[in-house]
């Protein structure tokens, strides 16, 4: 009997999760009535039920099946992390490049107190004039804090500095 351990088969070269057919069908096979049951029960909750309770037994009906399935809660965690870490490695990337074309956009705003603001129309970093860090982000989303030795960064700054001082707010 297979299980979805078995299903599951991490490929570094392509950074993602490859299923093997023959075997999710062999657990198929083997499992379902099991299957066929949590469906019926969950369409029948999802259908009956008007509340947030019908939620809280879908995903309890959800897990049971995956916990059935051999996936371990650890397993989840792991493959939610590096979904995660791989979005914001894409988000840096995409704000990195917009740095580069948007520089010519750039406002830089500087604060009475050494704080600096530059704006483009999709990033934005705010910083301290004597500080190694800033914090960027990209179309509204935060992608962290960043070294300003990064090259980037720099001719981000310095071509926004070139454009001009917008007036502190």
């Amino acid at each position: 009997m297979y299980n979805i351990r078995e299903v599951l088969i991490i490929n570094s070269n392509t950074e993602g999760v490859v299923m093997n057919i023959e075997v999710i069908k062999e657990f198929v096979m083997q499992n379902w009535l099991v299957i066929v049951v949590a469906l019926i029960i969950l369409f029948f909750v999802l259908n009956v039920v008007k509340t947030v309770l019908k939620w809280a037994i879908a995903i309890i009906i959800i897990a049971a099946l995956l916990i059935y399935s051999g996936i371990s809660i650890d397993q989840i965690k792991q493959t939610v992390t590096d979904v995660q870490s791989s979005t914001m490695d894409t988000l840096k990337k995409e704000a990195t490049s917009m740095m580069l074309k948007e520089a010519s956009k750039a406002t830089y705003t500087k604060g009475q107190d050494g704080a600096f603001t530059i704006t483009s129309p999709n990033v934005e970093i705010k910083g301290r004039t004597n500080s190694d860090k800033v914090d960027v982000t990209f179309r509204g989303i935060s992608v962290g804090e960043w070294k300003v030795d990064n090259e980037t960064i720099r001719t981000f700054v310095k071509q926004a500095q070139e454009n001009g001082t917008a007036p502190s707010s």
